[in-house]
Formats: C-alpha cells, sequence, structure tokens
C-alpha cells in the first residue's frame, strides 16, 4: 500500500548506498537497524531515574524508550482515525517512522541520567558541548557502525533524521548554553533536513527553530513527555520517595499555583495511593493525554517539498497542566531529594575524574599512555585537532552504561581492582 504523505525527498538518506529491493518500507529499515545496534541494547543500563538494577521494577532508559514508542504509535493511530478529512489509507504519518523516533530519541544519553549530561556538557565547554540529543544525532549519522579502524553512521533517511530532532539551533549560537542545542559542525544535517533551503529571518531566533518540528517529531515529543511524566510518579511511588505525607506537604507549599483541576487531581493520587491502585490509574491517565492531541494545519517554508510540516500538534490545556504538574512534583519530592543528588554527586565525580585524565593523555597531547581501548586510541591518534580529539573522549564516555562506567572508574583509581585478564 502506497503511502503519499511521503515522497523521495522524505526517503532520500543522509548517505545513499546500493542495496537490492527490499520487502520493507525505508522507514522500517531504519528502525530495524536501530532496534538491532550496540547502541539501543545499552540504554537497558543507562538510568531512567533511578540507578539500572537498584530494584527490579524501576525503568531504564531502554523501557522508558518502549514505552515511548508505544505512545507514540497509539497517538499516531489516533491521529488518522480522529481525523478521516485529512488522513486516510493511501495518505497518514507513518507510525513505524514515529515508533523508531520514539525508540531512538534518548539514544545519546550519557550514564547517570540528566546528572550526567550536565557533566559532559561541563567538561566539554570548550570544545563545542555536550547535549544528548546532539548526541543521537551524531550516533545516526557518524559513529553507529564500526567498519574496520572506523566508524560510519546508519544512514538514516531524512525523514528519519528530522524525527529525532527535538533542537535545531547549533551551539555557538548560543553563549554557554545548558541543554538544548546541535553540535555546531552538525548543521551540515540540519541543511540536509531543509534540503538546501534558506531559512526564514524568523528562525534566525534560537528558540523559534527549536519549536519548528516535524510532525512525527511533535509526537514523539508529546510521547516523551507522557511517559516519562506520568512514570516517574509511578516508580517514585513504588520506591517509596513519594507517599501521601509528602504529596500534602507539596500541596500545602504550592497551594497558591494550584488551580481547582490541580486540586482534584492531586485528591486523586492520594487516593490512588492509598488503595494501592496507582499504577493502573496512572496506566489509564496515559490514555487520556493521548486522546488530548489535536491537529492543526499550517503554512511554512517547507510545504513544497514534504507534508511533514503541514501540521502542528496541540495538547488541550488541562492535560498539558497535569503533565507540568507531574513534572514539578517528581523534580522538587525526587530529583531534589539527598538520595538523588548523592547519586548524581557520585556520577559527576567518577564522569569528570575520567574525563580529566583522559584529557591529560589523549585531549592536550597524546602521552602514548594507552587508557582506552585499541579501536578508540587508534581512532584519536589519527584526529590532528583538539576538539576533535575530545569528541572521540566524549563519545567514549557517553556510550557508556551506569555498570561500565563505575567499572572502568575502579579499574583507573582503585588500587585494589582489576586484572590484566578483564575484558576492556
Amino acid at each position: 500500500m502506497e503511502n503519499n504523505f511521503y515522497n523521495d525527498f522524505d526517503f532520500e538518506r543522509v548517505s545513499q548506498s546500493v542495496r537490492e529491493e527490499d520487502y520493507r518500507t525505508p522507514f522500517q529499515i531504519d528502525r530495524d537497524r536501530l532496534i538491532h545496534s550496540s547502541e539501543f541494547r545499552r540504554l537497558q543500563g543507562k538510568t531512567q531515574v533511578f540507578l539500572p538494577g537498584e530494584n527490579d521494577y524501576y525503568r531504564t532508559r531502554l523501557t522508558h524508550s518502549i514505552e515511548v514508542s508505544q505512545i507514540g504509535r497509539s497517538i499516531t493511530n489516533y491521529l488518522t482515525k480522529k481525523y478521516s478529512n485529512i488522513f486516510n489509507y493511501s495518505y497518514f504519518i507513518d507510525q513505524d517512522l514515529v515508533e523508531s523516533a520514539c525508540l531512538a530519541h534518548d539514544l545519546g544519553h550519557p550514564p547517570f541520567g540528566h546528572a550526567g549530561e550536565r557533566t559532559l556538557n561541563n567538561l566539554m565547554k570548550d570544545y563545542g558541548g555536550f547535549e544528548g540529543n546532539a548526541q543521537t544525532l551524531r550516533l545516526l549519522c557518524d559513529t553507529f557502525y564500526t567498519i574496520g579502524e572506523n566508524r560510519r553512521g546508519m544512514k538514516p533517511t531524512r525523514a528519519f533524521v528530522d524525527a529525532i530532532l527535538k533542537y535545531k539551533s547549533i551551539h555557538s549560537k548560543f553563549e554557554k548554553p545548558k541543554n538544548h542545542f546541535i553540535y555546531d559542525y552538525q548543521n551540515e544535517y540540519l541543511n540536509f533536513v531543509f534540503g538546501g533551503k534558506e531559512l526564514p529571518k524568523q528562525f534566525q531566533n534560537t528558540e523559534a527553530l527549536n519549536n519548528f518540528k516535524s510532525i512525527e517529531c511533535q509526537i514523539m515529543d508529546w510521547a516523551d513527555d507522557t511517559a516519562y511524566a506520568v512514570n516517574d510518579l509511578v516508580d517514585s511511588i513504588s520506591g517509596g520517595f513519594i507517599n501521601i505525607a509528602k504529596l500534602q506537604k507539596w500541596r500545602k507549599i504550592n497551594i497558591n499555583s494550584l488551580n481547582e483541576l490541580k486540586i482534584e487531581a492531586l485528591d486523586q493520587i492520594e487516593k490512588w495511593i492509598k488503595e494501592d491502585t496507582y499504577k493502573s490509574k496512572f496506566g489509564s491517565e496515559i490514555g487520556k493525554f493521548i486522546l488530548a492531541c489535536k491537529i492543526e494545519e499550517r503554512d511554512s517554508f517547507m510545504n513544497d517539498l514534504t507534508n511533514r510540516y503541514k501540521y502542528l500538534l496541540t495538547v488541550n490545556g488541562d492535560s498539558f497542566e497535569l503533565i507540568e504538574m507531574y513534572k514539578k512534583i517528581a523534580v522538587d519530592l525526587v530529583f531534589r531529594s539527598p538520595q538523588l543528588h548523592q547519586m548524581e554527586f557520585k556520577g559527576n565525580n567518577m564522569i569528570t575524574k575520567m574525563f580529566n585524565v583522559f584529557a591529560e593523555n589523549y585531549i592536550n597531547e597524546i602521552t602514548g599512555i594507552e587508557l582506552l581501548p585499541s579501536f578508540t586510541n587508534n581512532l584519536i591518534k589519527q584526529e590532528e585537532t583538539i576538539n576533535g580529539r575530545a569528541r572521540l573522549v566524549c563519545d567514549y564516555l557517553a556510550g557508556m552504561t551506569d555498570a561500565f562506567a563505575l567499572t572502568n572508574y575502579k579499574r583507573l583509581f582503585d588500587p585494589d581492582y582489576s586484572s590484566i585478564a578483564d575484558i576492556f
């Protein structure tokens, strides 16, 4: 069945390769390459909120990504049925493409969650910064496969690259940015996404450019917000970080910013905790946030090339308010807790110490002391620029799972740990 929503412009790959006729669509090929990758598997060992392995019920980056993909597919399916005046059997948003974007959206995140991302960005501030979304783009387009002594990307389609671009403004357009940028050299992929078109003046504003997203990226973004806002609360309640007493105290502190809708929602959450039905009830909340999605048509400078910018995803105000409240509860009661701060401090310390040692031996100069695996050593030796060497060190650290980071830290700094027979 041909889908006229997409055309050759959407299917074009970052780097073309000759391949025989395939029974799969271009977007199914993207998804399959992603799922069978080591980068995707490593998400099972990366922190979502709590360290992987601390308890069986905590979500990891992998389980979170799978949940986001399910929500993304559901939103796509719902919109197709709801807006039968726009979409039909031969013109519809591709679920496989949305699923791929959702599965890939956290691919570039480092160990130790957002704290690890902040730490790497600070360490890389003189070398172009670090951002999880930018690193995802780097993985997909530059470093996905190891070929001999080098690396290359997975040659993703233009539509897939665009679907994971939550941010489109480059690092140098900001002054010491904390997040929400792509690396300067990735401007070439931005040009690819826009088909070489010159950006309208309105997109000289970095926020406006970051907010200009394809419909698939918009769906992925709301699916991500829904998954982590709801499920972070579920994990936090299960882990004892949030209980009725803490919620009541939080309500009292924030009472001036709570309207009737939010107060009713807090009453419900307390009731769910008391009745021990919070897991199933929050599951039903996800369904409500899917049904809150609407589509509006819009004009854009890309409409003559693709249909992917013709539509704007909107969410009803009540659902948006609740998601924002859920996120604030998680931040105030979990992310600012001493337990999480201790974990973040430990992760920050490990990443910082490892980066500084690698900087001494690989970035500022190549000393000949080989502290990195042979493949990474060889890559760095071929790189002539300091920024390039720093980016390769950053790649190595960002690719680590939490457990692998701990193992490497011990190997480097614990005199009683490791042996020559350890797997590197």
